[in-house]
């Protein structure tokens, strides 16, 4: 099939899944409490059920491993850092900054799947597991330190470190890899039901992005916006690439860890800004407008890269 296509594919549910949220927003009885339970649902249940059991259950068996971790995380900090240097030079506030951080670095695993999925059938899904496993955990320690330091909140060290320690995703990252590591094997309905519960993080956690998706934000800072965007759709996928190439990593995992860096933000961004102190509004519109960009961005960014 043909690579746009795959991409297409992959990417205009989600688009859906976002104006849908959008439209319900005005849907009389689903008000702010609404969306804030489901927002709080996605971040204490849902989304560490899909990183905890993805993580547990993943194949590494004939994986690179630590050359393709290696050469995402390299990545992922070389762009993270890059942008907390430019933070200075920006005339945003430290929130906006989360959201522009955040925009930059985070990435969208399910339509990253789906397009390594079907551009390479079943042996693509140990590297994008692989994949997985090393940018969810590095981006969101990242970011909560990032919102440490610039969100609403201002803890102090002791108290980063307890955000960092309790923070729900980054448990469920450490839950799951612990299991993979010891090679323990979760009961099969134990998996079955957190399958489940990560699988509903995916509607749940886009119509929440479109609920709270606000054209002014988008308008009212398109510096910041087309920033995050450079970042994810220049900078990272170079810089991984790069990587990839000084590991001494190719072939299909390169390609795949390429495609993962092209991907578009991911609604668990608004999730995390929602809780943490972030600019929520201006994150909903990065996820938006990436998203809808990734529909030209990530074929260009593979046929380059063929």
């Amino acid at each position: 099939m043909d690579r746009a296509v795959v991409v297409l594919d992959a990417i205009v549910p989600v688009a859906l899944l976002i104006a849908l949220g959008a439209g319900l927003r005005r849907v009389p009885g689903l008000g702010d409490a609404f969306w804030a339970g489901a927002e709080r649902l996605c971040y204490l249940v849902l989304l560490p059920a899909l990183l905890a059991v993805g993580l547990a259950t993943a194949d590494f068996a004939a994986v690179p491993v630590v050359a393709m971790a290696g050469a995402i995380v390299a990545s992922l900090v070389a762009v993270g850092a890059g942008l907390v240097a430019l933070k200075p030079l920006l005339a945003i506030d430290g929130p906006a900054f989360t959201s522009v951080f955040q925009g930059g670095i985070r990435f969208n695993n399910y339509i990253a799947l789906a397009v390594a999925v079907g551009l390479h059938g079943a042996p693509g899904v140990p590297l994008a597991a692989l994949t997985t496993a090393a940018i969810v955990p590095t981006v969101n320690v990242m970011s909560v330190l990032v919102f440490a330091r610039f969100g609403t909140a201002r803890p102090t060290v002791l108290g980063t470190l307890r955000m960092l320690v309790t923070n729900p995703l980054i448990l469920a990252c450490a839950a799951g890899g612990a299991l993979q590591a010891l090679g323990l094997a979760l009961p099969g309905v134990v998996v079955a039901a957190g399958r489940s519960l990560g699988q509903a993080s995916l509607p749940v956690g886009l119509m929440c992005v479109g609920a709270a998706f606000q054209p002014h934000a988008l308008r009212a800072r398109p510096g910041a916006a087309a920033l995050a965007s450079a970042a994810k759709f220049v900078a990272l996928p170079v810089c991984v690439s790069l990587a990839c190439r000084g590991f001494g990593v190719g072939g299909m995992a390169a390609e795949i860890a390429l495609l993962f860096a092209a991907m578009p933000t991911a609604s668990s961004s608004y999730i995390l800004a929602r809780q943490l102190g972030g600019d929520a509004p201006l994150m909903a519109a990065i996820t938006t407008a990436q998203t809808v960009l990734a529909a030209l961005t990530v074929p260009l960014t593979l046929a380059l890269a063929a």
